[in-house]
């Protein structure tokens, strides 16, 4: 585990500052939910047509709100602190088709490569880049 976590400031939900960018296209930065009861990355189409990723079908998902049909596409993300960035590069995520939902952090990878602390009184989430092995 590293040992300077990568801090976020957060007051009722643990949102992650992101960017997400595709070819010359980048989006400002997002407010993304950590899910850890979601398997992957999932952005509302809105974002998905604002970088004009090319969209394959995924197929349907079971979610909370019922059954969901998805894409997915590949894009480069950072998260941002404000000491710095992790950057992922040619990062599959899902893209839905609603426009009412938030960018979802999913387990994976946000899950698999950090050990990830909430400090809900003190509104700050940490996380621990994993070292690779």
């Amino acid at each position: 585990m590293s040992s300077l976590p990568f801090i976020c400031d957060y007051t009722d939900y643990p949102l992650i500052p992101i960017k997400f960018f595709y070819k010359s296209k980048e989006t400002p930065v997002i407010d993304a939910l950590l899910d850890s009861g979601g398997d992957f990355i999932v952005i509302p189409m809105a974002i998905a047509l604002y970088l004009k990723l090319k969209l394959e079908k995924a197929g349907q998902v079971d979610t909370a709100g019922g059954a969901a049909e998805l894409f997915k596409a590949c894009v480069d993300m950072d998260l941002l602190d404000e000491t710095g960035k992790i950057s992922y590069k040619n990062l599959e995520i899902h893209v839905s088709p609603r426009n009412d939902i938030p960018v979802l952090l999913g387990r994976c990878p946000i899950f698999e490569d950090h050990e990830i602390v909430f400090k809900k009184h003190e509104n700050h989430v940490l996380l621990y880049q994993m070292k690779k092995e």
